[in-house]
């Protein structure tokens, strides 16, 4: 893939000061260390390595990434790595992919309760799909599943919700057989909509009774909250379903797509004059239609830091047969009802060195990673070699 001609990084240098002073009342240090972070990524402040051609010798600097999980130039390694340990989890099975979606209504209080909403938001969809899971009169099984948060439309704008990755059957109760579905998909998704609606809800109603809370002035009187909450109730909530995959090893690829996914690739930038921002985005309201958008520089940051999570957020988490604490024992289980045979163990580690993510550009032979530099080291021999 090229590499982009506008990056989120240049709108931080151009803006960021600007956006800072703008909007500091409500900035955390979090959302402060991830614009520092983005703006730093492969420049010299980071440090940086030597590059050594494999075949000619060709030698050349690179910098160092920021390895922040928001940045978008940062993603691409860790997203690899981790679809290399899911591969050791996968079942022979079809696979489904759930989406649990808050209504907009709930967006303010989202972007004010962000760790608290969006904790609750996992916590429902998966006790809904468990619960429902487990009623012998749809599956009567024990289901194992990974989630997902994203908090962005394509727009930028906040749309919360979770995509749900699900083997097709589960575990019997007794953990005797694998339970396959009876219907194109095993769970009915009016009904999760309506448990996962009632589960969220009343998660809310706790919360503001504890006074964990923080809301307007308009929302702190306990009647005004109850008729907020009877507003919701009324809605449907959406549950999106799509249909099973069939190889397991195109789940891998798909997910690929959603792990590591940040508010906006570099790719989707299409200009930046200094002042304002154009992004190309997919308008699904309207048929799928790629559209262009385009905001000020501060706005555009204004949107993509809303989806700066709070420090240490876990937004991949694992539910049922697939939880932490039992993955292991349970997939093997779940291997064996199925018929399975047992993955190759993943290879040790290469004894050769560490390969980098280009080639040279004089012999198009592999780069090796060779000699660390820091940033003081770089200031001292930059002049010596070409910057990648």
């Amino acid at each position: 893939m090229t590499r982009p001609t506008v990056e989120v990084a240049d709108i931080v240098h151009a803006q960021g000061d600007r956006f800072i002073d703008q909007h500091q009342s409500w900035l955390s240090y979090q959302h402060l260390k991830v614009l520092r972070a983005i703006r730093r990524c492969r420049t010299a402040e980071l440090g940086g390595h030597v590059d050594v051609c494999s075949r000619c010798g060709y030698k050349a600097i690179s910098y160092n990434s920021c390895r922040n999980r928001h940045c978008p130039k940062c993603q691409a390694q860790a997203r690899q790595r981790w679809i290399e340990k899911r591969e050791q989890e996968l079942l022979h099975v079809g696979y489904f992919h759930v989406v649990f979606t808050l209504p907009h209504e709930l967006n303010a209080l989202c972007f004010q309760n962000p760790a608290l909403l969006y904790d609750l938001l996992f916590k429902t969809s998966a006790a809904t799909l468990l619960e429902i899971a487990a009623d012998p009169k749809h599956l009567g099984a024990q289901i194992g599943f990974l989630s997902i948060l994203h908090t962005w439309g394509q727009n930028l704008l906040l749309h919360p919700h979770v995509h749900c990755v699900i083997p097709a059957g589960g575990l019997s109760p007794d953990q005797t057989k694998w339970v396959h579905p009876r219907y194109v998909f095993f769970l009915p998704v009016k009904v999760l909509g309506r448990v996962f609606r009632g589960k969220f809800i009343d998660g809310l109603r706790r919360a503001f009774q504890s006074r964990n809370l923080r809301l307007d002035a308009s929302l702190q009187d306990p009647r005004r909250f109850a008729d907020f909450l009877h507003t919701l109730f009324r809605q449907d909530w959406v549950v999106y379903a799509k249909p099973a995959f069939g190889d397991p090893t195109r789940v891998l690829r798909y997910l690929g797509r959603y792990t590591h996914r940040v508010a906006i690739s570099n790719h989707r930038l299409l200009n930046f004059d200094g002042e304002r921002v154009t992004f190309r985005w997919k308008d699904y309201a309207h048929g799928d239609k790629q559209r262009k958008m385009t905001l000020t520089g501060t706005e555009f940051l204004r949107r993509f830091v809303q989806h700066i999570l709070p420090q240490d957020f876990v937004r991949i988490r694992h539910f049922g047969f697939l939880a932490n604490r039992c993955r292991a024992k349970l997939v093997t289980l779940g291997r064996r009802l199925l018929a399975m045979t047992p993955p190759e163990p993943a290879s040790a580690a290469s004894a050769t060195p560490a390969p980098s993510s280009w080639s040279c550009p004089h012999c198009s032979a592999t780069m090796q990673i060779g000699e660390k530099l820091t940033a003081w080291q770089l200031a001292l021999r930059c002049s010596f070699f070409d910057t990648s």
